[in-house]
């Protein structure tokens, strides 16, 4: 079995509530094991036997959207990558406070070439950089107040990859959560 994180996109805002109590009904009812909830704001753990990241991410979309009557865009990773992503991130994050540092996980790869039109000399000293599925922000005021964050959110197209951002604290605990049980 693999231990995968659900990032579900844009719950619990908006008029568009999923309870936790009820996301960990949802997973377990679709056969996962171990199904746990961080926060709020759409992070759930499950351990599956089947499937993979895509189709496990297309089975609780679909699940949520005939549950609650409105469509979740959902990503699912397993706990390699996170880790990866963490290990990856190209600012100095143990020196940061968590509210500075930001991770937005796509569905799939993103061409830097989406993002060529920021000027991200203008947004100093505001930073970001693109890995693996993700994209890195560094935003010394909050990402409440960060135009770069602005900036980059703009020009979204059809067929663009589905993305979700999580702060510094979430992006560790997810780690954390899948971690393989020793």
């Amino acid at each position: 079995m693999t231990t995968y994180a659900a990032l579900l996109r844009g719950v619990n805002v908006g008029g568009r509530k999923v309870p936790m109590a009820e996301l960990r009904r949802l997973l377990t009812g679709l056969g996962h094991e171990g199904v746990r909830t961080y926060l709020q704001s759409g992070q759930a753990v499950f351990r599956a036997g089947r499937g993979d990241e895509e189709s496990l991410a297309a089975e609780i979309s679909g699940a949520l959207e005939q549950r609650f009557g409105f469509a979740v865009d959902v990503i699912v990773r397993d706990h390699a990558y996170l880790k990866g992503v963490a290990d990856a991130c190209p600012f100095p994050a143990a020196e940061l406070e968590p509210r500075q540092l930001h991770v937005t996980y796509f569905s799939a790869p993103v061409d830097a070439d989406r993002y060529a039109h920021v000027d991200q000399a203008a947004h100093l000293p505001e930073e970001f950089r693109l890995g693996d599925r993700a994209l890195y922000l560094y935003a010394p005021g909050g990402l409440g107040r960060s135009k770069l964050a602005e900036a980059l959110s703009r020009r979204r197209r059809a067929g663009d990859p589905v993305a979700t951002s999580r702060n510094w604290n979430t992006v560790l605990e997810l780690v954390e959560l899948t971690a393989p049980e020793a």
